[in-house]
């Protein structure tokens, strides 16, 4: 007997919505992330690494959190830099509190000897854009408030430098560092915090108009073209919404970046490596006044130094953008 079709059991659960492989929304609301990895708990003294990590809450309303790592320091240690991180996953899956971040920041750390402050902001399609971004500048704000008279989280009082803040993200979390930069430019932190410096790994931008390696190609069936219009579907200009788009029509400058110096990293085999360098050029001859700098890994995919911080090539990165943190 064959069976009924599903659209007579009006209670069957059916998918509503789906990036294939990566997320699935399901008529009665739930959500699979299938790639997401497993969340695991923070650690004093992790045993390979020394690094500390602990959970802190930002803000109930909305829900905003962070994991913070501290490097293990010596009495001879001065105040090391803060780095404010915001993780890749297209803005749909991914936690600062997943395995793959964990991991990489306790080899990061470890190594580039500053404090991380790993951003936990709302994902769509729960939460659509812009509530991410306004969460991973309430959490930036926060940071900047630990300089005041009455700060709560001691690591960053007693060992973070405010005059060495900066902010960092891989992917996804690369458009987030360029939008958080830019809104910088235009408003106030909190105890007269600057930005000093923003890490773009692998950032991603789009247009409605291909570049390089997308031209001639199904533009528009193309993954970065789905992760947009699933995560902001009412984003004003679809694809050209400024904060996709730096270069849209009516996009404020990016002379107004917040910032004193930024670096781009792109990989030579991802598929948005063109966009990284398009985002690069574009900031180089906004007039900006900053430092800037691109470094490209030609053999490398999307976001290796995430997966891989062991590696040869994740090791090299993550020793590039440690001077870059203290020079």
């Amino acid at each position: 007997m064959a069976s009924a079709p599903p659209s007579i059991y009006p209670n069957t659960k059916q998918i509503v919505a789906e990036i294939p492989t990566y997320i699935r929304v399901f008529s009665d609301g739930t959500v699979e992330r299938p790639r997401e990895t497993p969340f695991v708990p923070p650690s004093l003294d992790d045993p390979n690494t020394g690094v500390s990590s602990k959970d802190i809450v930002i803000s109930q309303n909305p829900t905003i959190s962070a994991r913070i790592y501290l490097p293990k320091l010596t009495h001879q240690d001065n105040k090391v830099p803060i780095l404010v991180y915001f993780h890749g996953g297209g803005f749909f899956f991914e936690s600062a509190f997943s395995q793959l971040y964990h991991h990489h920041f306790n080899n990061f750390v470890s190594q580039s000897n500053a404090i991380v402050v790993s951003a936990e902001y709302r994902l769509a399609p729960e939460h659509p854009l812009p509530a991410g971004y306004n969460d991973c500048w309430v959490a930036l704000q926060w940071v900047a408030s630990q300089s005041a008279n009455n700060p709560t989280e001691p690591w960053l009082i007693q060992h973070g430098d405010f005059n060495r803040v900066f902010i960092g993200g891989d992917s996804a979390g690369g458009n987030i560092v360029h939008n958080i930069a830019m809104r910088a430019g235009k408003e106030d932190l909190p105890c007269g915090v600057k930005i000093l410096g923003a890490i773009c790994s692998h950032p991603y931008f789009l247009s409605s108009y291909p570049i390089g390696s997308e031209i001639g190609t199904r533009f528009e069936d193309s993954l970065p073209y789905l992760v947009w219009n699933f995560v902001y579907p009412s984003a004003p200009g679809g694809v050209d919404n400024p904060m996709l788009n730096p270069l849209a029509p009516g996009a404020p400058s990016l002379a107004e970046l917040g910032c004193s110096k930024i670096i781009v990293c792109v990989a030579g085999k991802d598929q948005i490596r063109d966009r990284g360098v398009w985002y690069y050029e574009a900031v180089k001859k906004s007039g900006w006044q900053g430092k800037l700098e691109l470094f490209e890994e030609d053999e490398e995919d999307h976001v290796y130094h995430i997966f891989h911080p062991e590696s040869e090539s994740g090791m090299k990165l993550i020793k590039l953008l440690t001077l870059f943190l203290h020079e």
